[in-house]
């Protein structure tokens, strides 16, 4: 199988393929024809062109990006070949959680029945991570349910969890949890978060901070909401009354939402899967006064497949402003959904407008 795999992989072997309408190839390039600027898939059933008239491209994306159109069949084919891709990844997820250590790349691979390189590609274009970044995942949320339970040791949660040493856990626990996992199976017990309820033009605003930084900038119409939000994450936590200092980071923070052009330099406690991150840290990256679609943020991360799971993320986000996602709307300049309400997003974005 892996040898069939492998010869699609030279422009020789790819034309056989065309020329026979060998359907083992589609999903892993598409041809075009420079006479009719279209291009299709290797079985397609269209009327073979000359040799000289075909490039091949790994992907549709690559091909339109090219300036080639997809041909009629193969628009009518998009709908099951995009069921198809969504398949086999869903069949790749399932091997991931299933499997007690995270599998290697070429069993996932041999599993779904494609070439290690392919399937790679193609689980980073559907699921918007890697197949390894999805298998730490798993592993995260599977750890953080061996922890919430009562009667497993924190020993015995690290290895159901799929960690085969003591040591390769600790060396990723504050990543996967945000703090040790004795703190975490205490609900946040003997955390310090220090937290400020105030007023803003955009109405009640909470900022908390761990000792990493920022973790919490929320917006809202009760602060006994926000309060209740903020606990609900870590019930065992200790909360503490914010200082004068603390009180300046959240005036400043405040003034950073009245006027956006001022900037805003503090350091963030930033948790969340590692497909979250990779989305956050695109979003800081839009300069005040810019939007950005939710397909182009996906494209940005590498995974233009995603963009339902950019906007999830982006609704996930809890550090409002400083994580400004906010400023990503969707494709035909509507402004979407806002965890905070639409009408702060509308207004957040006013304020950004060039003068």
């Amino acid at each position: 199988m892996n040898e069939t795999l492998a010869c699609h992989e030279t422009e020789e072997a790819r034309w056989e393929a065309v020329r026979t309408r060998d359907p083992a190839a589609d999903g892993r390039f598409v041809y075009a024809v420079r006479t009719t600027g279209v291009y299709c898939r290797p079985s397609s059933q269209a009327r073979l062109p000359r040799r000289e008239n075909v490039e091949f491209f790994d992907s549709a994306e690559d091909a339109e990006a090219a300036g080639y159109r997809a041909s009629r069949r193969a628009r009518a084919d998009r709908t099951s070949a995009a069921a198809e891709r969504a398949a086999l990844v869903a069949r790749a997820c399932r091997l991931i959680e299933a499997a007690e250590t995270p599998p290697r790349l070429e069993e996932l691979a041999a599993g779904v029945g494609m070439s290690p390189f392919h399937f790679h590609r193609l689980f980073r274009a559907e699921m918007g991570l890697t197949p390894r970044a999805y298998g730490s995942a798993c592993r995260a949320r599977r750890l953080r349910e061996e922890l919430s339970a009562s009667g497993a040791s924190i020993t015995e949660a690290i290895y159901d969890a799929g960690f085969n040493s003591n040591s390769r856990f600790y060396e990723a626990s504050d990543r996967l949890l945000g703090m040790r996992a004795r703190d975490y199976r205490a609900g946040g017990a003997g955390m310090a978060i220090r937290f400020a309820v105030g007023e803003c033009s955009l109405g009640a605003i909470l900022v908390a901070q761990s000792q990493r930084g920022i973790c919490a900038i929320m917006l809202g119409g009760e602060p006994d909401v926000l309060v209740r939000d903020l606990q609900d994450q870590f019930p065992r936590a200790r909360f503490i009354g914010g200082d004068d200092a603390f009180e300046r980071q959240v005036a400043e923070i405040v003034g950073f939402i009245e006027a956006p052009a001022m900037g805003l330099r503090l350091p963030l406690d930033v948790q969340g899967t590692a497909f979250q991150e990779r989305v956050w840290r695109a979003l800081r990256e839009i300069p005040p006064g810019t939007t950005v679609s939710y397909a182009e943020i996906a494209g940005r991360i590498g995974a233009p497949r995603a963009v339902r799971a950019v906007a999830r993320a982006c609704g996930a986000n809890r550090i409002a402003v400083a994580i400004p996602c906010h400023r990503v709307v969707r494709r035909d300049g509507d402004p979407g959904g806002y965890r905070w309400g639409v009408e702060r997003k509308r207004e957040l974005l006013r304020r950004e407008e060039p003068a």
